[in-house]
């Protein structure tokens, strides 16, 4: 893994992290999520358009992988509303990579080698470290702790679909960002479909006027969601796909800083230590 993949990845954990913020921030979780992503899909289209469309190969990946961001959306919404930013998005994003990890033998045919999961195993570890600084509280939040648990292996199983079909639309003389583009303008549309109809007349009318209040933040949080994820399936065409998810975690250590900055969250001397250990499985990916 070259420096230009690992800084790349470390900004696109950056966006991550900020657009996950944004959602945090509101009053309305799954609303904040189906408008991000709405608004996400509106910036896609005229760059899908520019870009062009990925290769027939890439369809079955893009499908599975839009069906399973369903899920996504519905348990990152759900762990919003019982648990902090600071406890559930740790547990969802740095319990991934661990499950990346493990499967992308059998799934990529990829196995890590022993400094990959040295640094694997060192960002999974540091992002427990921040993201349980408060063990108990875990415990006590049962249902937030379920769907960041579930959440955590519906983002393996896009992060291996994803990194399948981007080196197949490469492998086929296309470009990754064809493939990111076309699934930001389809999964635009299922969440925030879902949203608007589980809700009334009264709730509608209460979508669009959020939306005309919020649409300039959500167009950021889309952008920021698009630009992360084309960095790192770009990665995933130069690396590993389980050393990419797990650098891309990274964005744990960003995610509490924003949650300290902007939501004041505690920080605290044991979010300190887990910093220094990704700090350390980084570079050991980074030697891998």
């Amino acid at each position: 893994m070259t420096w230009t993949v690992v800084w790349a990845v470390l900004l696109g954990a950056i966006l991550h992290a900020a657009w996950n913020a944004l959602v945090k921030s509101s009053g309305d979780k799954a609303l904040d999520t189906a408008l991000v992503h709405f608004m996400g899909a509106l910036v896609a289209l005229p760059l899908l358009a520019l870009v062009g469309l990925p290769p027939l190969v890439a369809a079955p990946f893009i499908a599975a992988s839009l069906v399973i961001h369903i899920g996504y959306y519905v348990a990152l919404a759900g762990a919003y509303k019982h648990g902090d930013l600071g406890l559930t998005y740790p547990i969802m994003r740095g319990t991934a990579p661990l499950l990346v990890a493990l499967g992308s033998g059998l799934v990529l045919g990829e196995a890590p080698t022993p400094a990959a999961w040295a640094g694997i195993l060192g960002i999974t570890a540091g992002v427990a470290l921040i993201g349980l600084s408060r063990p108990g509280d875990a415990l006590h939040h049962r249902k937030a702790l379920a769907y960041a648990l579930a959440n955590a292996c519906i983002i393996a199983c896009y992060t291996m679909i994803d990194g399948k079909g981007v080196r197949g639309t490469v492998a086929a003389g296309h470009s990754a960002v064809s493939y990111v583009m076309v699934m930001f303008v389809l999964d635009g549309l299922p969440y925030p479909a879902l949203v608007w109809f589980r809700r009334n007349a009264v709730g509608r009318q209460a979508i669009l006027a959020y939306a005309r209040k919020r649409w300039p933040l959500a167009a950021l949080g889309g952008s920021a969601s698009i630009a992360s994820y084309s960095i790192a399936l770009w990665a995933m065409t130069r690396a590993p796909v389980a050393s990419v998810a797990a650098l891309r975690e990274t964005s744990v250590l960003f995610a509490a800083m924003l949650g300290t900055w902007l939501l004041k969250e505690r920080f605290g001397l044991q979010r300190a230590l887990g910093t220094l250990v990704i700090v350390g499985g980084v570079m050991a990916l980074r030697m891998a």
